[in-house]
Formats: C-alpha cells, sequence, structure tokens
C-alpha cells in the first residue's frame, strides 16, 4: 500500500509529499544545526505518519513525551537495567505499540548503553514479528559518533553496534533508520552511508556544507547555499522525497515540545537580601545525599592484576566493628563549639578585609569539618554575631542595659555598618577613647581613611551620633540615645591591631 504523507510546501507552492512505504525501505538521514528546525521536522514526520506505521522515537532530550497525549505513544523511562529495558523493546514488537524511550537526566554514557540496549532488543525479536516499524534517533551523533569521547570504550562500541545494526541490517526485519544529527562530520560513516533519502538543513562549516552537497550530488560550489537557508528549510533528495533536490518548507505540528528556544525577558527586580537568599544554604542540603552523574570508565585489567600483586593476603578477617553514631551535643556545647569556630576565623588579621558571603563560606566548610550537628545560622546572624564580636565587647559590657540599647539601635543600620556601629557604640558604652580613622575603616574591611570619616558623617546625618572635638582637636563621639560617649581620641593615630595606619587617600 502506497501511503504519502505531507511534510510541507515545495519550491512552486506543491505540497511535498514522502512516501512512507518507500521510506520504510530506503531509511533518512537529516542533518542541519542547532535551531535549524531537525526536531519540529522530526515531529511533522511522526505526527503525519501515527496512524500509518509503527513508531519508536529514541529521545535524548524527552521533547517528544508529549506525543503521548495526542498520539497514544508509550514512555518509557531509560533510567531501567539493559535486561529490562531488551525485553520492554522485544515486547513493543511482538505487540505492535509505538513509544518514546526517553533518556532525559541520564548521563550521556548511560543514554548511549540504555539507547543499545532498546535498539539490540528490537532488532533480536523473533522473525514473526518482524512487522516495520519507523525508528526515529535525534542527536543520532551522541549514539553513532566518528570518533572515541570520554566515554568509556565498551560503550561506544555496544551503542554502534546497535546503530550499525539498525542502518545496515534492519530492513530485512522491518526497522526503518531516521537519523537527525547536528553535524554529518561526528556522525559515523558507516551510519550515515546506508542512508537513501536526506533532508539538509542549515549548516555554516565547510565540511558539512561539502559533505551534504556530495551527499545530494551537488557541485560543491552551491554548497554555499546551506548557510543560507531559514529555520524550518530544508533541501530533500531521495527516492522516498524527490529524485532531484527539492527545497522544502516544513509545515506546521499539532503538538509541542517540552523546551524551546530560549526568548528574551525582562529579569526580575532584585530583592533587597540577594546574599542572604543565594549564600545561605537550604537545611535540606544537609541531609540531601550526594547525585552521582558520571559512572568512572571501567579500570584496565592489567592495573588490577598489578595492585593484586602488590597487595598482602589478610591473615584473617577481622569482623567489621558497628558504626558508633556521633552523640547528639547539647545547646550550650554546641554553642561553645560554633563561638570557638567563629573566632578562629576572626582571629586572622586578613578576615578585616574579607567578604562576609566568603567568610560565612569558610564557616560552614569548618563547622563541617568539626562535625557540628544541626543546622548552621544563617547568613543574617553570622553577620550580626561578626559585628559583635569585632566590636570587641565583653561579658560584662554585654551584660549592661546602654549595650542592649545599643544593639537595639544597631539593627537600624544596614548589615554592613553593623561593624563600625557597634564598635563605636562599645568604646562610648566603656569609656574608651574613640577609634581611629584607620581602626574604624578596618571595621569596615577597608583601608581607605576617607571612607572611614564619610561613615561617621553619615551617622551623624542619620541622627544617630554626634561627633565633636575638644580643646585639643581630639575626636569624640557621643550617642544620645545611650547617654554616653567616647572619651577624646586621636582620629590619625595608627591601628595599632592592624599592624599599620591606613592609607589617607
Amino acid at each position: 500500500m502506497q501511503v504519502g504523507i505531507d511534510m510541507g510546501t515545495a519550491s512552486g507552492g506543491t505540497s511535498a509529499q514522502l512516501d512512507i512505504e518507500e521510506l520504510l525501505a530506503t531509511r533518512l538521514l537529516v542533518q542541519g544545526n542547532s535551531g535549524s528546525g531537525k526536531s519540529h521536522l522530526l515531529r511533522r514526520l511522526l505526527e503525519q505518519s501515527a496512524q500509518w506505521v509503527q513508531q519508536v522515537i529514541i529521545d535524548p532530550e524527552g521533547d517528544f513525551v508529549t506525543l503521548a497525549d495526542k498520539f497514544g505513544h508509550l514512555v518509557v523511562d531509560g533510567e531501567r537495567t539493559e535486561a529490562e529495558l531488551a525485553g520492554i523493546a522485544n515486547r513493543i514488537r511482538q505487540h505492535r505499540v509505538s513509544c518514546v524511550l526517553t533518556l532525559e537526566g541520564l548521563d550521556i554514557e548511560q543514554q548511549m548503553r540504555a539507547a543499545a540496549a532498546f535498539l539490540n532488543g528490537m532488532f533480536d525479536a523473533d522473525r514473526e514479528y518482524w512487522y516495520p516499524v519507523l525508528v526515529v534517533v535525534d542527536e543520532a551523533q551522541m549514539f553513532a559518533p566518528s570518533v572515541g569521547g570520554d566515554v568509556s570504550e565498551d560503550a561506544r562500541k555496544m551503542s554502534l553496534g546497535a546503530m550499525t545494526n539498525l542502518m545496515c541490517r534492519g530492513r530485512k526485519r522491518g526497522l526503518a533508520g531516521v537519523i537527525a544529527t547536528q553535524r554529518l562530520a561526528k556522525l559515523a560513516k558507516n551510519v550515515a552511508a546506508e542512508a537513501s533519502n536526506f533532508l539538509m538543513g542549515r549548516t555554516f562549516l565547510d565540511i558539512d556544507m561539502a559533505r551534504a552537497a556530495d551527499l545530494l550530488g551537488m557541485d560543491r560550489r552551491q554548497a554555499e547555499m546551506f548557510r543560507d537557508l531559514k529555520r524550518g528549510n530544508f533541501v530533500a533528495l531521495g527516492p522516498a522525497l524527490s529524485r532531484r533536490p527539492l527545497p522544502i518548507t516544513i509545515g506546521t505540528v499539532e503538538t509541542s515540545a517540552r523546551s524551546s528556544s530560549p526568548k528574551l525577558m525582562p529579569l526580575p527586580d532584585a530583592p533587597q537580601d540577594v546574599e542572604d537568599l543565594i549564600f545561605t544554604p537550604d537545611p535540606e542540603e544537609f541531609s540531601r545525599p550526594a547525585i552521582r552523574r558520571a559512572t568512572p570508565a571501567p579500570r584496565p585489567t592489567t592495573d588490577i592484576l598489578a595492585e593484586l600483586s602488590r597487595s598482602a593476603p589478610a591473615a584473617s578477617a577481622a569482623p567489621a566493628e558497628p558504626k558508633v553514631s556521633q552523640p547528639e551535643l547539647s545547646a550550650e556545647d554546641r554553642e561553645a563549639r560554633v563561638s570557638a569556630v567563629l573566632s578562629e576565623i576572626l582571629d586572622d588579621p586578613a578576615s578585616a578585609f574579607r567578604t562576609d558571603s566568603v567568610l560565612y563560606q569558610e564557616f560552614l566548610v569548618r563547622l563541617r569539618m568539626r562535625r557540628v550537628p544541626g543546622v548552621p545560622i544563617s547568613l543574617p546572624e553570622f553577620r550580626r554575631r561578626v559585628a559583635i564580636v569585632r566590636s570587641g565587647a565583653d561579658e560584662a559590657t554585654m551584660a549592661t542595659d546602654a549595650w542592649a540599647t545599643a544593639l537595639s539601635l544597631s539593627s537600624g543600620v544596614t548589615d554592613d555598618l553593623q561593624g563600625v556601629f557597634l564598635l563605636l557604640a562599645k568604646a562610648a558604652v566603656c569609656g574608651e577613647p574613640c577609634p581611629s580613622d584607620a581602626r574604624i575603616a578596618r571595621a569596615y574591611g577597608t583601608h581607605s581613611a576617607r571612607r572611614a570619616r564619610r561613615l561617621l558623617s553619615y551617622f551623624e546625618e542619620q541622627g544617630s551620633v554626634v561627633v565633636h572635638t575638644d580643646f585639643s582637636g581630639k575626636r569624640i563621639v557621643a550617642f544620645p540615645d545611650i547617654g554616653c560617649q567616647t572619651t577624646p581620641g586621636d582620629a590619625n593615630a595608627p591601628d595599632v591591631h592592624g599592624g599599620e595606619q591606613a592609607a589617607a587617600e
């Protein structure tokens, strides 16, 4: 029975017909760069032929699973054992069910093994089940690479062998391969050479244009035309399509892919607490198991034998000791460990000039190294505690009402200024000399004395402090809301804790 399906519009406005019966005997190769419309072409072919022939789609990105809703394709998840996939493929042929093998979420080597097991399962079906099947393989260069890549040689040979069987020996078993690739140069030649029908889309590299022109029987000087093809436009050639190269425009489709080409859209307004959102870990991250993405390549047998020969045999197998669970800490012990880790970080003189986000990441790492249980403090709380520690307030000072008022007032300034505010407040509460510009600059994480003076001006503009000098020109900072002030201090004095005087810009 001869069945022609409409693939779109040919040059001259006529309908571009594809003979399904001829396609089953002669196979099809589709080539085009990313974004040229290959997946759209395959979807048009599958939709138009769904009622006439059984279909099996090898789908590495999970884009064709939407065919299930409209045309009843069975979706097979590739995350199974090779034996399970081979058995499913064999039953697919027996019961003539169209399906989509989705390999989404697997790494490249797992995809190759799953596709090979499934194709081999269909290939090995009993002769009584050799009904015609249209086998569509998207991104075929992944499963039949021209050269070895980062995957193991065993996986590459297994996948390449299955693709070769599909294209070279599948016709007698009713398997008609339709393969799509981004680049002909990346596809194994013995797989591509078995196709007699071609649909060539947009491509830019000279080697791919020349090879496409050769396959279509065109002069190499005409190969430049492949650069000018628009999205969804292809040049067709083959017994199931046209006896001469024929430009066609692929028609519309009824279903759509789950993923699509990216579209520009305005960025959302940045939240005020963007650093908190990014750097504060989710509590579930500490209990979530690590996901292993890649399967390591098998070790050579010679390496294993050499390692075994160097190993001394064990005299006796000692019974495994039961794993002792870590005892839970009391709230006081946990707080002591957290405070100790925080002190370790801030005791480093260089920590004053590192951002809170960087210090917070180091804090989290050290908590894990010390095996401190429980959910760590958040980034805002970490900043707050860093500001208090850097102020230098001791336990006696922190027990006073004046310090409690200072903490309450500090919540009204931004996170980056709390350290400077509490440094000045501590000096006022304890009656100490006003910190120098160099000391204030270090509390802010800078070497600039000018910036320190600007911070004092900012606090004074906000009404938080009053800055004045005594008769000798030394600076005094008063806190009206606390009712105390610093003693006179030299603004130009060196930072005894920082080592050198801050540079005046």
